[in-house]
């Protein structure tokens, strides 16, 4: 941090004028209404607000920073009086078009797992977490604390872990200038030894002296006494509060009954929620300048490469494979050699280049380990090293090498198996089903072995035709598929492997299967580019029509639409851009199942969560879930990404009008819903309530968005994995911080029904194998019933530092056999002896380089997951796709 007398003449002359920036904010006009009453008061400004602001000024400042190779520097001009918008960052940055769903999807989880810190059990009623209870000292090393584990998760590569405590640790932070007297104590500027703690706090009040008058009126302007020591307010009854101390104050706070009265909490601008709620600006404003500052160290402490992988500021995806490396495997473990050497390649340097690379081989019986690495040199070599040696008979362990490869692929990726055998390991599919989701990682299995076929490869047993099926299962909870093939055609067939991780869009088909006789049809916009149609199976004939009515065959090489290649039962047809905008039809004749995908590039997506209203807590707010669960009223929340994308810049923005859920994979219609936009429509925030009768019982079912672009043409995108009503809801939890061997951390589990009654089996596993104990092994349910478990994790003293460990309980109903068992995961990280430097001043400015201006800081509040779209947003709930209520490692601290 730059003390308020430090001369600035060492900055260069941008950052002079980047530090001479005002800080100014939009009126409560320019962003979202409360559209929960539940919600803290319109005008407030919320944690979300200030964690999303402070990252896109980081953001916009690196990239002011480092002009893009092969374009020109941004201006700072550009963006002065203009709403900042990640799309519009990674379009100005990158290149028109650059998708910025990745950027704003890990902002979301930084964002969600601030908010979780007041609803999770194992934080939102400590003390330390919150600046509590005149606990500053306490609460900055914690905090302090927290920053360093952002940095060692970092640089262990899992940045999930490392954006959630970088969430827990900005929460902190930001109570700081709500739950204290900072503010009023007339206090301007950042509190100096916060993030930097060579020096202790100072002027701390201590146990005997009063801090507070009585007030008992909601709004408490003057109940502070005349003194210039620090203090924080009490809330609840742990710890109890002492005569002539605050109270925190508002609705939720039992302490503020207890004399003195009122409290001097700033979280909102309503008086029933925060006394000092005349101050709610004063205070967001430090909290913004104070999360600038620790994103600024953050990027100090690992460099603008390591940063901008915890933020995903790339418009590039990962690159996974598993690998099977049994002694018949020569062929395709070549094919993923040279798809990997030419994206390698063909991408170094450029904005598509991949961030993060990870290696699983498997065989029988072993499987592993995990490579993982951002440096493409280290990963060819790695690969490389890889030969098909022994073994060869079937079947082998490929799930477990995919659930490791899932615990260490980041979010929104593709996950390639290349393999020719049937999993011995199918006991894990559905658990692999449900970590897919979580993930939100599409996995594309290719399989070089006819699964009709049973002779060929030594076998241990007779195997059946439909030991394939678990591949197909997990295929199709992931939004991936299995393909087919033969030796001769593999290397041609990887080149999937390329197309799959240039962020590319499903198309939604109608009907989503091959019906003899019926064609599928699809939707083609002025905003898609790159159409590929693949098709798969003994197909004996095949015919593309687009909405003039010329059409296409099967037959090889340059066609009418597109150009047309087959290796083996494989279609691949490349349709030429610019294409007719309409409906197009597909007629495919063919033995047996086949199997159609339509996909296309675009940047105009979108990423959605689940929540429910929820009123106890430390404040109100919506409780986000991974999954609706059976019984549940749930809405669905949907964020729109590429909205700036247009036929013409002058044309108005596209736009989605409602959600149509069908049922998987047959792809009946369970509902059409209406989408309620949420506030000035660039921000892309719709909303809607799902069905109650799509929430009567557990099962799967797809989403889909229907909508107009600027100029009346329909528009139609799918959500890229199904998603499941689930019949029970399950939580997870950890301790907060990281695990450190030779001890043992508890956790705590929680497990309700609200559509009737459930009798469980609950088990539990951990990868690594760490002993694991729990006292619920089974549980007995009834409607609105819900059932409380401990676990005691202990953690070996010769745990590797930096390791990540995954924590599963599965609950399986011992009556339904044909209900799929509901999931819940923990991610933990071990983290060996803390480090004994501290955090150094960052080297790049720490005050904000761009906020929207207008005449004052005034917000209002929304509850929307995961946005990211710009400016200040609020509210932030954790929720991603997955099979259960998931609060992954945000307990974990």
């Amino acid at each position: 941090m730059l003390p308020t007398d430090e001369p600035l003449s060492h900055l260069g002359p941008s950052l002079l004028l980047l530090l001479q920036l005002q800080l100014l904010l939009p009126p409560a006009s320019a962003f979202f209404p409360n559209i929960w009453s539940l919600l803290a008061a319109p005008g407030s400004i919320t944690h979300q607000d200030l964690t999303e602001e402070a990252a896109l000024n980081v953001t916009l400042q690196l990239f002011l920073e480092q002009p893009p190779p092969g374009r020109p520097p941004l201006r700072l001009e550009d963006f002065l009086g203009r709403t900042l918008l990640a799309d519009n960052l990674f379009a100005a940055y990158f290149g028109p078009g650059s998708p910025s769903r990745r950027f704003r999807a890990a902002l979301g989880e930084v964002s969600r797992a601030n908010a979780a810190q007041d609803f999770l059990p194992t934080s939102r009623n400590d003390p330390d977490l919150h600046f509590d209870a005149e606990r500053l000292g306490q609460g900055r090393t914690r905090l302090v604390g927290a920053l360093g584990e952002t940095v060692v998760a970092a640089r262990a590569l899992d940045h999930t872990l490392a954006r959630q405590r970088l969430g827990a640790a900005l929460h902190a932070l930001q109570d700081f200038y709500s739950h204290s007297n900072w503010v009023e104590l007339g206090k301007q500027q950042p509190h100096p030894h916060l993030l930097w703690p060579r020096q202790g706090l100072q002027n701390l009040a201590q146990v005997g002296d009063p801090t507070c008058s009585d007030c008992e009126e909601l709004s408490c302007p003057g109940n502070l006494l005349g003194f210039t020591l620090l203090t924080s307010g009490y809330f609840g009854t742990h710890p109890s509060k002492p005569p002539g101390k605050c109270s925190h104050g508002g609705h939720f706070d039992q302490s503020s009954s207890q004399p003195p009265r009122g409290g001097i909490n700033k979280d909102s601008t309503s008086p029933g929620f925060s006394p000092h709620h005349m101050l709610h600006l004063q205070a967001a404003k430090l909290a913004l300048l104070a999360s600038i500052q620790a994103f600024s160290l953050l990027r100090s402490r690992l460099g603008d490469r390591a940063f901008s992988r915890l933020l995903d500021i790339t418009p590039a995806s990962s690159l996974s494979f598993v690998l099977d490396t049994t002694g018949s495997m020569g062929e395709e473990i070549n094919a993923a050699k040279i798809q990997a050497r030419h994206i390698v390649e063909q991408r170094r340097g450029g904005p598509m280049e991949p961030t993060h690379y990870v290696l699983v081989p498997f065989h029988d019986p072993g499987f592993g380990p995990v490579f993982t690495t951002s440096d493409p040199d280290s990963f060819w070599q790695q690969l490389n090293e890889i030969h098909a040696l022994g073994g060869g008979d079937e079947p082998e362990m490929c799930l477990s090498a995919l659930e490791l490869a899932l615990l260490h692929t980041p979010p929104l990726s593709d996950i390639f198996v290349f393999t020719d055998a049937s999993p011995k390991d199918a006991f894990l599919t559905n658990r692999v089903e449900s970590l897919t989701q979580e993930r939100r990682c599409r996995v594309t299995f290719l399989v070089t072995e006819d699964p009709s076929r049973v002779q060929g490869r030594p076998r241990r047993e007779v195997l059946s035709p439909l030991r394939f099926e678990p591949y197909e299962a997990v295929a199709l909870a992931s939004g991936g598929e299995v393909i087919f093939t033969k030796d001769q055609y593999i290397r041609d067939v990887a080149a999937i492997v390329g197309d799959s991780i240039a962020d590319l869009v499903t198309l939604p088909l109608e009907p989503p299967v091959v019906v003899p006789e019926r064609p599928l049809v699809f939707s083609v916009d002025g905003l898609l580019q790159r159409v590929t149609v693949w098709i798969h199976g003994e197909v004996s004939s095949f015919w593309i029509r687009n909405p003039a009515g010329v059409s296409q065959g099967q037959e090889e090489g340059e066609g009418p639409l597109g150009h047309t290649r087959r290796f083996g039962q494989f279609w691949m047809v490349s349709m030429n851009d610019p294409l007719q905008t309409g409906t197009w039809e597909i007629q495919v004749r063919a033995k047996g199942t086949s199997r159609v995908r339509v996909q296309a590039q675009t940047s105009l997506d979108f990423l959605f969560h689940f929540g429910i209203p929820r009123e106890d807590g430390p404040h109100p707010g919506l409780y986000p879930l991974t999954q609706p669960v059976a019984g549940l009223q749930t809405q669905l929340l949907v964020e729109v990404t590429g909205l700036g994308s247009r036929g013409n810049p002058g044309d108005p923005l596209p736009h989605f009008s409602h959600v149509v859920l069908r049922g998987v994979p047959h792809g009946a219609e369970l509902g059409r819903v209406p989408l309620e936009p949420m506030g000035p429509r660039e921000r892309g925030l719709l909303a809607a309530s799902l069905p109650p009768t799509l929430l009567s019982t557990a099962g799967p079912f797809s989403l889909e968005l229907i909508g107009q672009d600027g100029v009346g043409q329909g528009l139609h995108r799918a959500a890229p994995q199904p998603c499941a009503v689930v019949p029970v809801l399950l939580e997870l939890s950890g301790p907060p911080g990281f695990l450190a061997p030779g001890t043992k951390a508890p956790l705590s589990l929680r497990i309700a029904s609200f559509s009737g009654p459930q009798d469980l089996d609950l088990r539990t596993y951990v990868n690594p194998s760490f002993a694991l104990t729990s006292n619920l092994s089974r549980v007995r349910l009834e409607q609105n019933e819900s059932a409380w478990g401990c676990l005691w994790l202990k953690v070996p003293d010769t745990a590797a530092s930096d390791s990540v460990v995954m924590v599963t309980v599965t609950a399986t109903d011992r009556e339904a056999s044909t209900v799929p068992p509901t999931h819940a995961f923990l991610r933990l990280l071990v983290l060996g002896p803390a480090p004994q430097d501290q955090f150094p001043a960052p080297v790049h400015s720490t005050d904000p380089v761009l906020t929207t201006t207008s005449p004052a800081f005034h917000l209002s509040t929304l509850v929307t997951p995961g946005r990211a779209g710009g400016g200040l947003v609020s509210n932030p709930w954790w929720g991603t796709v997955g099979a259960v209520l998931l609060l992954l490692g945000l307990a974990s601290w």
